[in-house]
């Protein structure tokens, strides 16, 4: 039997955690337990987090918001998003969003198809139970811009505020 054909069981907060510049992700199932048909992750992002402006050429990408708000930008539109809300962001086009709430925000983040777990892998410092968040560094985006690529990504310089 495939690995594509069997049940996976990933108990709670088990995978692995990678940080990022502005939020922290969980892989719950990656492109190897899905046959390539999704990733899905469970991403964490502090009061003011989220990631700079970026493009995806490979993968659509879909958060379904578990706890807190968001503001999402993707292209021209803006996105105020809640609890129980879900946002589809379609490939090829500018997105970014951030934490703007006063906890931390949790969402579940499907990627399809998968591969997108191997950009987290390359460019992401791995997590580490009880420790803060490496500072976001000239080295961290120098891993940013040289993975992202191969990885079918554009990473953008953030909005002026």
């Amino acid at each position: 039997m495939s690995n594509a054909n069997r049940i996976h069981h990933v108990a709670a907060g088990s995978g692995p955690g990678f940080w990022g510049p502005g939020d922290q992700i969980r892989f719950i199932l990656t492109g190897a337990e899905t046959g390539g048909a999704f990733f899905l992750a469970e991403v964490v992002a502090p009061p003011g987090g989220g990631p700079p402006p970026h493009i995806h050429d490979r993968e659509d990408e879909t958060f379904y918001l578990l706890q807190e708000t968001l503001t999402i930008w993707v292209g021209d539109q803006t996105v105020h998003a809640s609890e129980g809300d879900c946002a589809y962001l379609p490939r090829g086009i500018v997105h970014s969003f951030r934490n703007t709430g006063t906890e931390n925000a949790k969402m579940l983040v499907t990627a399809t198809p998968a591969g997108l777990e191997k950009f987290f892998e390359e460019a992401f410092y791995p997590a580490v139970e009880g420790k803060q968040p490496p500072p976001v560094t000239p080295e961290l985006i120098a891993r940013l811009m040289a993975a992202a690529p191969r990885h079918g990504q554009t990473i953008l310089p953030p909005p002026h505020s």
